[in-house]
């Protein structure tokens, strides 16, 4: 079984292999001007880009990575099956490296810290390393005990393979430029910028061990994954952003979900956790300001909160009724 300690130890390598269909879907974009553009194709490429970012959102993320709400087996093959049609490996590799980033967000062993190793690392050249290619088993027991999210994970290339094949079914040479290779294109770097951008731009309302930011830009971008600093702060909610003005279009989708009972025990702060900054003293208010201002601070610990204000900012799993 693949462990975090031999993930560890894997020496730092290009691969060389998984770079270059990378490389060629973005080239692959080029075929546009052989198609030509079409208002029709472009709000194709904007539907395949949000349906699948809900199933990064929802699924890779606030499901699979932190257990933020239930749901039954079948839909949650489907929304397995939803978000590999991202081309983003397989679910359970996804969601065992996010729970490695959280238990080490910023720190020096963390995976794609834009402070440790730089930001076009934290951005894509983490997942195209040698070193973080296997599925670490042991940090997604409670998901790979199912056969089916094990199949998945191993052959992860079946759901956007699928969706290519019924896209040129559909509607040929354009549907799969528009529909496929420029919507991929964009879902990449629009989820890849949370690993990223998120660590170096926005504001920071709550002291955390490491360098997360709010922004509302990038929450229109991912759907609600923004909210950064917040998710930071309490991991397992199937809610990012807390307050009314924070919008998060992922959560909206979930709660109409709920109401059909498709979803379930949806996962909120506290008032007590989404008002922890009201009480913060005068100087961790200024720390906060100071660590708002652009530029990638070396993380360090907060400064000690007042008694009654909870600091989560560590992975804790989180068990769900099933």
């Amino acid at each position: 079984m693949h462990t975090e300690q031999s993930e560890q130890a894997q020496p730092e390598k290009f691969n060389l292999v998984a770079s270059v269909p990378f490389v060629l879907v973005h080239l692959l974009c080029g075929l546009a001007f052989v198609t030509g553009v079409h208002w029709q194709w472009v709000l194709l490429a904007v539907a395949t880009y949000v349906v699948r970012m809900f199933g990064v959102t929802a699924g890779y993320h606030r499901y699979f990575s932190h257990r933020a709400f239930s749901t039954n087996r079948v839909f949650q093959f489907a929304l397995a099956f939803l978000a590999q049609l991202s081309a983003q490996k397989g679910v359970l590799w996804w969601a065992a490296h996010h729970r490695h980033h959280h238990r080490s967000s910023d720190q020096a062993d963390d995976i794609h810290s834009p402070v440790q190793r730089g930001f076009w690392y934290s951005h894509v050249g983490w997942i195209l390393s040698t070193r973080w290619e296997a599925t670490n088993q042991s940090a997604i027991r409670d998901f790979a005990r199912y056969p089916e999210l094990r199949w998945l994970d191993r052959w992860w290339l079946v759901p956007p393979l699928t969706g290519g094949v019924l896209l040129f079914a559909l509607g040929g040479l354009p549907w799969l430029v528009w529909g496929g290779f420029i919507s991929t294109v964009a879902l990449w770097h629009g989820t890849f910028v949370i690993n990223s951008v998120t660590h170096v731009f926005g504001t920071r309302r709550y002291l955390t061990r490491d360098t997360s930011r709010n922004s509302l830009v990038l929450a229109l971008i991912t759907l609600g994954e923004g909210w950064h600093n917040n998710h930071h702060f309490h991991q397992n909610t199937a809610n990012q952003g807390w307050f009314w003005w924070e919008i998060d279009l992922t959560f909206y989708a979930l709660k109409v979900l709920s109401l059909f009972g498709v979803v379930r025990d949806l996962r909120l702060p506290s008032e007590q956790t989404k008002l922890a900054f009201t009480r913060y003293t005068a100087e961790q208010r200024a720390q906060l300001q100071q660590e708002s201002r652009f530029g990638m601070y070396q993380p360090k610990p907060p400064v000690p909160t007042p008694e009654g204000t909870p600091m989560l900012s560590g992975f804790t799993p989180v068990m769900i009724k099933r």
